[in-house]
């Protein structure tokens, strides 16, 4: 489905990010991987991933900073020649009752999450109009559509996200780059790996299909919207969360 493409992809090392990026190369893409911290887990996944056949590229950076964005662009356009998918991944969460929250937890969590995906969607949207081609994918989150207790922060952050995509879709629409956006629910990765079971038990109650959602719930329509397969699907914003929305 995507033989002879090539993405970025932010985050990518773990979770949500290295799901996609494992689909990504079992499909035939090239891919560069971003990510902040995590030398060991990051040559873990490029030497697992690379035995799919396809390039299988690295990059250490903060998405917080726009310098990064600019050296990732670069990076993959050497590497690859062109970019044809973007997935804005990376994310953090600072969760608190807004009352305790502090100003750096806020900041910090709308650095990364929506001024990091806004650095990269610019640099890497000015590639995608030249070449009048591109997806673009943003990770938002079902917290940004329905909000959520605690998490003031990461919310506003996501319905950012979810603004920008629309926004972006319709400015980059007449040179054939789509923007869309998947809301993940509830999904078993790090983040929600530090909840104990009754709290899971809690979510699963209030979620339609009675369940968690996996890394791959996530991967499989991030694969859909990359792919030409949704050439005609742009400007939207698809909850993976189990009916946890309705």
């Amino acid at each position: 489905m995507l033989k002879g493409k090539s993405a970025v992809i932010t985050g990518g090392v773990r979770g949500i990010g290295r799901a996609i990026a494992e689909i990504f190369c079992k499909n035939g893409a090239d891919v560069l991987l971003c990510y902040k911290s995590n030398d060991a887990a990051a040559e873990k996944t490029q030497d697992e991933l690379a035995h799919y056949g396809t390039k299988v590229e690295i990059l250490k950076g903060d998405v917080a900073d726009p310098a990064f964005a600019a050296e990732a662009v670069a990076k993959a356009k050497a590497d690859f020649g062109k970019i044809d998918i973007l997935v804005n991944n990376a994310g953090i969460t600072r969760d608190k009752l807004m009352i305790q929250m502090k100003n750096d937890d806020f900041d910090s969590v709308v650095d990364t999450n929506l001024k990091g995906s806004f650095y990269f969607l610019k640099e890497i949207s000015s590639v995608m109009i030249r070449q009048r081609a591109g997806s673009i994918i943003n990770l938002a989150s079902v917290v940004g559509v329905k909000g959520n207790p605690g998490q003031v922060n990461y919310a506003a952050s996501k319905a950012g996200v979810i603004g920008m995509t629309m926004s972006a879709a319709k400015e980059l629409g007449r040179r054939n780059v789509r923007v869309n956006a998947i809301a993940p629910g509830f999904i078993e990765t790090d983040m929600t790996g530090v909840l104990n079971d009754e709290q899971k038990k809690k979510m699963s109650e209030v979620i339609s299909l009675g369940k968690m959602g996996l890394p791959e719930d996530v991967a499989n329509v991030a694969l859909f919207l990359a792919s030409d397969l949704s050439g005609y699907i742009t400007a939207q914003t698809i909850c993976v969360d189990g009916g946890m929305s309705i």
